[in-house]
């Protein structure tokens, strides 16, 4: 087929899909059917489609049929990257749709964007697209590092996403100066060659100041901090201390040895715990402030509490979900203080079964606030001096180290995965520049307190669930086959294997835990199937919770930072008061799904706000020790290099082209980065030594470079480049 033939044909499929108003979109086949295009040109007809959906001119659905472009878009948020390519994420879709830099149609980052699908996934290559039209700008704002010129300024965003700096006229600066942190209105989002404008609405300081870093990413995940007048305000009807008349009708468990405990600097205490023993077995309370009745539905402070949707605990700081005088005062369980109570009271035998539980509205006192440390020096350092100040709880003690062993191991046997991986301890001066940064291991006083929280919110999601009463559930679906699929074909290559069907038992993911526990590819593989699973949300669908092995669960115990805690509290009291009458229940199915999807939002938002301000201060910590040699386990592979994570949890890059003996690719089916000439393989968790070469506090990275001796001792495995070809 000519060029002349070739335009011709592109011509008349274009007005065949555009110009029928009535269009139903066809296959191929029936495109050449209809064309009376005969079978040994039907490949010509393939790229002649393929060269009209590249161009925007006709779009094809996620089922592969053609049609308009409009009729076969699909709506999503437009993520950008450095690089200039992109990503659209559709509501409902396994994956995102992979967008070139050419195909990104001006979209900037967060932007609610119309694309169709240029090429279809096939194997591992994911879906492609081409953005068609930006429906929604939905980042108005965004914080970055003001550098000056003569006239003019830029604004260097503080979001690696972002591939544009904001072009800044000088009368919009606030008179920023080079260096300074600042909060950047857009008011055009530029196009292709031509730079976004703003203006800087507010300057949060210097780079260099102590706290800058910080509450730059405050403002840029927009955290609210200070609580609205109307609040405070509020505030001033509630007591210090529980009313007398409040305590009328609750069950009374001021007589019972009662515990918190937390970590050292933990305030506000949400969580209380009774435990006795029986004949049959234990009885366990777990006692959790009761919230909600303070915090009444539609009140002013229960609309800031589910704006804010968490507490977010950051390196320096906590931003509390609701005002100290509540999360530290009159709803902390504090000891020796009458505490009002929602409480869940199991009794549990011998084999970790919960044989009966009771859900009700309680009177507490707590008699000891606990430490993590200090339990843990009772019960696994028998130290005297601690068991001698807490000596009369100490049988109390050693029960609990006895039901959370029992607990623990029928959780276990049902299938229940432990991802073991530590999380970060990083200790500040008062300056808030960081002193030390450390892993932060669990230990048996940690693992209590999780057993009985788990417990806890396993038996209200099930008994809410066979009430059929609308609730919140914490929802962990079972992961996506296709990966699993993938993980199954790697972890062949070392002798391991899983069973999958239709789907996958929890119980294949924790045995193949078990089997690599202990050797050189654990930390591998483990970080794979990690990966291979999806994110827990909030539900209004009980679900199961995949990780847990658990077909019931909900959040129940941590109402002062969490607000799908207190949420469902109120259900709880409510239907403990008489049951749902129809119109509440009717309020609740209408209600919930909008909380659901808000609190998983501001979920996330914050877990990304803690990351990054770990990242930060991870950052600065390292530029004290540039030079410095680490021993690390690569922890994460791109085309473009290698992540390394030190003991101490910090993580950096070792750039491809750093590695100094060849060119080297990345062989994403193995997780290698492959020597083209020599074989020489690099894989994820391999323990290699790297040097700090770079740090950059703006983009929070950190570069390594593998050290001399990686070099000399030739440490990496040698393959013959035949093998990856």
């Amino acid at each position: 087929m000519n060029k002349e033939q070739l335009e011709k044909r592109k011509k008349l499929i274009a007005e065949l899909i555009l110009e029928n108003e009535f269009y139903v979109p066809m296959k191929t086949k029936e495109i050449a059917i209809l064309l009376q295009i005969p079978k040994s040109q039907r490949g010509e007809l393939q790229e002649v489609l393929d060269s009209l959906v590249s161009d925007g001119t006709i779009g094809v659905s996620k089922k592969g049929k053609y049609g308009k472009p409009d009729n076969t878009a699909v709506v999503g948020i437009f993520t950008s990257t450095r690089r200039g390519f992109g990503f659209v994420t559709v509501d409902g879709w396994d994956e995102d749709i992979f967008i070139q830099e050419s195909d990104t149609g001006g979209a900037f980052h967060m932007d609610k964007v119309k694309v169709t699908i240029t090429h279809k996934k096939q194997g591992n290559k994911r879906c492609e697209g081409k953005i068609i039209g930006v429906l929604e700008h939905q980042l108005t704002e965004l914080v970055g590092t003001f550098q000056k010129n003569r006239t003019y300024g830029f604004v260097v965003p503080d979001n690696g996403k972002i591939p544009v700096d904001i072009f800044v006229p000088q009368e919009k600066s606030m008179g920023a100066m080079n260096g300074h942190k600042v909060v950047v209105k857009i008011t055009n989002y530029g196009s292709h060659g031509k730079n976004p404008e703003g203006q800087v609405i507010d300057i949060i300081g210097h780079i260099n100041d102590p706290g800058t870093d910080v509450l730059s990413i405050v403002k840029a995940y927009d955290l609210p901090v200070e609580f609205p007048d109307a609040v405070m305000q509020y505030l001033k009807n509630i007591p210090d201390e529980v009313d007398e008349k409040e305590k009328a009708g609750r069950v009374d468990f001021r007589d019972v040895d009662t515990v918190t405990i937390d970590g050292e600097d933990a305030k506000d205490l949400d969580d209380a715990i009774t435990l006795t023993a029986n004949e049959k077995g234990y009885q366990l309370g777990v006692h959790i402030a009761d919230v909600s009745h303070y915090v009444t539905e539609n009140s002013i402070l229960d609309k800031e509490a589910y704006k804010r949707g968490t507490s977010v605990y950051l390196v320096d700081r906590v931003i509390p979900m609701l005002p100290h005088k509540l999360s530290n005062g009159i709803c902390s369980l504090n000891q020796g203080c009458d505490r009002l109570a929602l409480s869940c009271i199991m009794d549990i035998d011998n084999k970790g079964n919960v044989v009966g539980h009771r859900i009700c509205e309680t009177l507490i006192n707590v008699n000891r606030r606990m430490t993590y440390t200090n339990v843990k020096k009772i019960l696994v350092d028998k130290e005297t001096s601690v068991i001698e100040e807490y000596k009369e709880l100490i049988p109390m003690f050693e029960r609990m180290g006895e039901l959370a062993a029992i607990l623990r191991k029928k959780r276990f046997q049902r299938g229940s995965i432990d991802f073991d991986f530590p999380e970060t301890k990083i200790i500040l001066d008062k300056d808030g520049h960081p002193l030390e940064v450390k892993p932060y291991d669990r230990n048996v006083a940690t693992k209590i307190i999780e057993e009985f929280m788990l417990i806890a919110n396993e038996t209200v999601a099930e008994d809410y669930f066979w009430q059929e009463i609308p609730f919140l559930y914490r929802s962990h679906e079972n992961p996506d086959m296709e990966k699993i699929q993938k993980l199954s074909t790697f972890i062949n290559n070392f002798g391991y294997s899983i069973h999958t069907g239709d789907e996958i038992h929890p119980k294949e993911l924790q045995k193949l835990l078990e089997k690599i526990d202990g050797t050189d590819e654990e930390n591998l593989i483990a970080r794979l199937t990690l990966r291979s699973m999806k994110r827990a949300q909030y539900t209004t669908e009980c679900v199961g919770h995949f990780g847990l092995a658990a077909k019931y669960y909900c959040h129940f115990t941590s109402p002062i930072r969490r607000y799908p805690d207190l949420q469902i509290h109120r259900i709880i009291k409510e239907n403990l008061h008489g049951g749902l009458k129809q119109t509440r229940f009717k309020h609740y199915q209408n209600l919930l799904p909008e909380v659901a999807k808000h609190t998983s939002t501001t979920e996330r938002r914050a877990d990304d706000a803690e990351r990054d301000t770990d990242k930060v201060k991870m950052v600065e910590y390292m530029e004290k020790h540039m030079g410095e040699e680490f021993d690390g386990v690569i922890s994460g592979m791109t085309a473009w290099g290698m992540y390394v994570e030190l003991p101490s949890t910090i993580e950096g890059m070792v750039s491809v082209t750093s590695l100094r003996d060849g060119y080297y690719i990345y062989d994403e089916n193995h997780y290698e980065m492959v020597n083209e000439t020599t074989g020489r393989t690099f894989k994820l968790g391999q323990k290699v030594t790297v040097k700090v070469v770079a740090t950059n506090k703006i983009l929070r990275t950190i570069d390594f470079e593998l050290s001399e001796g990686e070099w000399e001792n030739g440490r990496t495995k040698k393959r013959k480049p035949t093998d990856f070809q």
